[in-house]
């Protein structure tokens, strides 16, 4: 059991015991209702469908989970058809394979939105989820009718993209992890730790591609540093940028009502884009 005290430095981790704070009246991640697998690509990806009305697929972060959602799920899908996924190597959906990459998860969605028979769909990203959703705009752009994401980054570097502190302890928990017994689950975590210390690598000429209006959020005391959030919003053409102040990288659990709200704004409104004079309005 000693990977599991290990591994409690996962940003996921942090979330899930912050969303202990009240008790979940849905086994969101873990619903017989809702709950489906299709097999893709040599897995069984698991995923949960809520409410009806326009699709909405929302992405967690590494580590985490449906159940990351519990703020989200009941709040969109009173407007939209709700689709969430376990990840690759993520919650239910157990892949024992070699690799793992972010664009091999951004694939695995585009499938699900496919075996789903949805052409186009909004989408909301966290951490992790945000990268996914980025590259599934990059990636596959006519699925993706509006973006949001929130704590994602295009490179994993300490300097530029992510606290020092964060990519630090998480190079010590892989050194930790090495040392162990080579068990099924400490070769997923390592599969884990590897992608936030050696993923992704978006280029700026990528993010140039995506074409559907995108909202990139982040906190102002993030563990992705504001002003790479920045580089994010300044490099996608049609892009809204919104900086939380007094916030850190959990802004759907702490800031639950705020950010359902702004997002839901985003999705409703035709996107805009200030030229010239209208800049000083």
């Amino acid at each position: 059991m000693k990977y599991i005290f290990i591994t409690i430095f996962i940003l996921m981790t942090i979330i899930s015991g912050a969303q202990q704070i009240q008790a979940k009246k849905v086994s969101y991640g873990n619903n017989p209702e809702h709950g489906k697998y299709i097999n893709h690509r040599g897995f069984k990806m698991y995923y949960e469908v809520y409410g009806k009305g326009e699709p909405l697929l929302i992405i967690h972060g590494n580590g985490g989970s449906i159940n990351n959602f519990e703020y989200q799920i009941p709040y969109f899908s009173k407007k939209y058809q709700v689709i969430l996924a376990d990840s690759r190597a993520h919650g239910k959906s157990v892949d024992n394979n070699d690799s793992l990459s972010y664009e091999m998860m951004a694939d695995d969605l585009n499938a699900l939105l496919d075996s789903l028979h949805k052409d186009s769909c909004f989408v909301i990203g966290w951490s992790d989820g945000g990268v996914e959703g980025l590259l599934l705009a990059i990636r596959h752009p006519k699925k993706v009718k509006k973006l949001a994401v929130t704590g994602a980054n295009l490179i994993p570097d300490p300097i530029l993209s992510t606290d020092p502190w964060v990519v630090d302890m998480v190079f010590k928990g892989i050194d930790s992890l090495k040392k162990l017994s080579p068990t099924t689950e400490v070769k997923r975590q390592l599969k884990l730790q590897h992608l936030l210390v050696y993923e992704p690598h978006i280029t700026h000429a990528a993010l140039n591609t995506i074409s559907c209006p995108t909202l990139v959020m982040g906190g102002d005391q993030d563990v992705i540093l504001p002003r790479h959030t920045l580089e994010i919003a300044e490099n996608i053409k049609y892009s809204n940028l919104w900086i939380l102040p007094n916030s850190g990288h959990s802004t759907p659990i702490f800031y639950k009502d705020l950010f359902n709200k702004t997002v839901s704004t985003f999705f409703a409104i035709p996107f805009s884009k200030k030229e010239k004079e209208q800049r000083f309005y």
